[in-house]
């Protein structure tokens, strides 16, 4: 299985990265974006250093034929006007996967939005009305399969952190409770290498919907590979 990821350094990416390490079944890694992985030695890891995610071209050969994409970049809307939020979440998305798309038609897509994404496009919710945008926009383009995962509360594991720092600061507040709630009902708790798991066993084996919930991804996360 050769697999893109992008957003390796996000808390999310992180724990799919690990998971694409840890996979047998995994060739080779392509990972894309505005800097340099550290700690992560692998002969199946590739990095494509790209400052301006906008700017990006799928024009190496290391593109084609590849069997899925991780897009596990993401930012709070928080502070931001609707035209900047949706140039990062909308805009940015769907230029690298029209990109990939041409060199990998049958590809697997898998995104990375968020428990209350609306998908009618018609909500009051800025981030939301944009992430439900950016699913329903993927899910036409002419990919083998797209997923979007709705993910609510994440876990961090392995020593994962997340980049922000206000959101650093709320996991470390907010884990205990957390971590009550799990061991109530792991499957609304969901952990970044359960995530990660859940991704690479979408490749594997396909989903009867798009659209995925904490629970439906909790099941692909502890299926058997």
């Amino acid at each position: 299985m050769r697999v893109v990821l992008i957003g390796a350094s996000g808390m999310v990416g992180q724990g799919v990265l690990r998971a694409c390490l840890k996979a047998r079944d995994v060739t080779e890694i392509i990972v894309i974006g505005r800097r340099t992985l550290l700690d992560y030695e692998d002969p199946r890891l590739r990095v494509f250093i790209v400052p301006d995610l906008n700017a990006f071209e799928a024009v190496d050969a290391v593109f084609a034929n590849v069997d899925a994409c991780f897009f596990c970049v993401g930012v709070t809307s928080f502070g931001m006007s609707e035209a900047a939020y949706r140039a990062v979440t909308y805009d940015l998305t769907l230029h690298v996967a029209q990109q990939l798309l041409t060199r990998s038609p049958r590809m697997t897509m898998v995104y990375v939005s968020g428990a209350g994404a609306d998908s009618s496009e018609q909500g009051k919710t800025m981030w939301a009305r944009i992430r439900g945008q950016t699913e329903n926009a993927l899910q036409r383009l002419a990919f083998g399969q797209v997923a979007i995962f709705r993910p609510s509360a994440i876990i961090p594991e392995d020593g994962i952190q997340s980049r922000t720092a206000s959101y650093r600061w709320m996991y470390i507040v907010l884990k205990p409770l957390l971590q009550l709630a799990r061991r109530i009902s792991p499957a609304s708790v969901l952990t970044t290498r359960i995530i990660g798991d859940a991704m690479l066993n979408v490749v594997r084996h396909g989903v009867p919907r798009a659209i995925l919930k904490p629970a439906d991804i909790y099941r692909l996360g502890i299926a058997q590979t």
